[in-house]
């Protein structure tokens, strides 16, 4: 990487190092995502093993989600502190550790203890994002350059082909070693993790993070001068605040809590109708359990295809708007889903509509929420937003059992919490505005350079 990119004083990033980091980011995020939904997969089966009842169960699910939170709270100032190539290391060796440790659990603490890890696979999203990100605003690659929010949905559809992975290794594991073989199907989780892992050693470190270290240790060995004339010179902004004060000040506030508010609130969505999927269906429309089994799984192709087109939409119309348009519908759709007829035809065509644009713009908000932040704060802020899918998925939950506890019906719950919840998000992010402020912004084609609030 030793060519200008254009409009920049940064090295541009070879067409070959581009697409070999697209390639890795995207299967370091389908293994995360493996071993994520592999623990909710198999969580029924540990539950009998250790003989917890279905609530002490759930009590434990929810601490996992407590910790994975705390532990995506971590990852952003790490990644912004060592690297994004370190980072993607950090995360899918975080998998990999995660897979065996659970594979050891000895009970409830020690599950909660070690699925706490999976945060750093989880993190792996806005670590991706980050670094695909900064590599796309230089590279030589004129496709990529053109088509990167497109490129980017590419990589995040490992989301549903990790799902749908973790979905049959369970199947093969279990017919192969019975029912209670989840600790071997954990164990052979790290294998992938680890291979992926040691893809990522290969892997280089974007010029933006090259030239903020640069910029640091010119500051630090007290060459303010020098490191004026080097930030003047590739276009970043010289800061000294911690990269969580930073995102709550200045030009970044106002994206940090509306972004923070749009995930919440969006999550309801995504607890009521992605993770508990098969109880609405089932409970609130009345579908039988086989078709319901059908309609998960072929929801996650669904999501695939949503991703690649609200990216493609996202560079051609600006992200911000597909976002918002995504979920308004999907609002939309998922309401007359619960309010309309329990007639199957019916109730497939609105789900799948709501959930192609419940998913889909996720695929968009990776990489916009990327472009709201700079450099030395790039992976904090966007980690910090994206560990706020965890509180949305427990406060979500938490609301939609208290109102069928409360003797509501499931349909109704659900339309309150799920699609009301998918809804706002939509009008919440309408607040946001993107901010392209250093390195690289420049080379970014235009269109995606800013949005209006």
């Amino acid at each position: 990487m030793t060519t200008p990119a254009p409009g920049s004083g940064l090295p541009a990033v070879s067409v070959k190092e581009t697409r070999r980091a697209t390639k890795i980011a995207f299967f370091a995020w389908a293994v995360a995502v493996y071993d994520f939904i592999m623990f909710g997969t198999l969580l029924p089966r540990i539950s009998d093993s250790f003989h917890w009842d279905a609530s002490f169960a759930l009590l434990v699910s929810t601490l996992v989600s407590v910790g994975t939170f705390v532990v995506v709270l971590a990852v952003g100032p790490l990644v912004d502190r060592l690297g994004r190539r370190k980072g993607m290391i950090i995360s899918v060796g975080g998998t990999a550790l995660s897979s065996a440790a659970t594979a050891a659990t000895a009970g409830a603490a020690s599950l909660v203890g070690v699925r706490g890890i999976s945060g750093l696979g989880l993190a792996e999203q806005s670590v991706n994002a980050t670094y695909l990100n900064e590599l796309y605003a230089l590279t030589e690659d004129r496709k990529i350059k053109r088509h990167q929010g497109f490129v980017y949905s590419i990589v995040q559809t490992g989301w549903p082909l990790g799902a749908l992975l973790a979905a049959a290794f369970v199947g093969l594991i279990t017919a192969v070693f019975g029912p209670g073989s989840w600790r071997i199907a954990f164990l052979l989780a790290t294998i992938p993790a680890f291979v992926v892992a040691l893809l990522c050693l290969r892997l280089k470190e974007s010029p933006q993070f090259v030239a903020q270290q640069t910029l640091r240790r010119l500051r630090k060995d007290g060459r303010g001068d020098e490191a004026a004339a080097f930030a003047a010179r590739v276009g970043l902004e010289e800061q000294h605040a911690a990269p969580f004060k930073r995102i709550f000040t200045g030009k970044h506030l106002r994206n940090t809590i509306m972004l923070s508010l749009a995930w919440l609130v969006n999550w309801f969505g995504i607890q009521t109708f992605s993770v508990l999927g098969t109880t609405v269906l089932e409970s609130g429309k009345h579908i039988s359990a086989g078709n319901a089994l059908v309609l998960v799984v072929v929801s996650n192709l669904v999501g695939a295809l949503g991703y690649l087109t609200h990216g493609w939409l996202g560079d051609r119309f600006g992200r911000k708007k597909v976002i918002v348009t995504g979920w308004l519908l999907a609002g939309v759709f998922f309401a007359a889903m619960l309010v309309g007829p329990e007639n199957p035809a019916y109730v497939l065509v609105t789900y799948m509509l709501g959930l192609f644009f419940l998913l889909g713009p996720y695929a968009a908000i990776m990489f916009f929420q990327a472009e709201c932040y700079d450099t030395d704060c790039r992976a904090t802020g966007s980690t910090f937003i994206g560990a706020m899918s965890q509180p949305g998925a427990i406060v979500g939950g938490l609301i939609l059992t208290g109102l069928v506890a409360d003797a509501m019906s499931f349909s109704t719950a659900a339309l309150l919490v799920g699609a009301l919840g998918t809804f706002a998000s939509g009008l919440i992010m309408l607040g946001t505005k993107t901010v392209t402020a250093d390195a690289g912004a420049a080379a970014r084609p235009a269109g995606t350079k800013a949005e209006a609030a």
